[in-house]
């Protein structure tokens, strides 16, 4: 499923740039005016994917953060339980010794 999305986005991205630069170059326009224009284009797309990678960058740490933060919570709720039941058992082992 993953695979699925991350190939249907590069696919998308790569239709829509391919697209834009097809439209830019058969568009009735001198050429100095058409290659400033695609250096133009690319440096937007450039400065879209770089806030794209960085929002992305920013939800996988919160997100990393957070699963750490309950997979800690877990841990801790087992050692607790552990703890207790290795309580009960030297309790018991001691009430049937004396």
């Amino acid at each position: 499923m993953r695979k699925n999305l991350t190939m249907f986005l590069l696919g998308l991205i790569a239709g829509a740039a391919l697209g834009l630069l097809a439209g830019i170059l058969f568009a009735p326009a001198p050429g100095a005016s058409t290659r400033r224009r695609i250096a133009d284009e690319a440096h937007r797309a450039a400065d879209a994917a770089r806030g794209f990678a960085e929002r992305a960058e920013h939800a996988a740490e919160m997100l990393g953060g957070r699963v750490e933060h309950y997979l800690g919570r877990d841990e801790e709720l087992a050692w607790r339980k552990v703890r207790e039941l290795r309580e009960g058992v030297q309790r018991y082992t001691e009430a049937q010794g004396a």
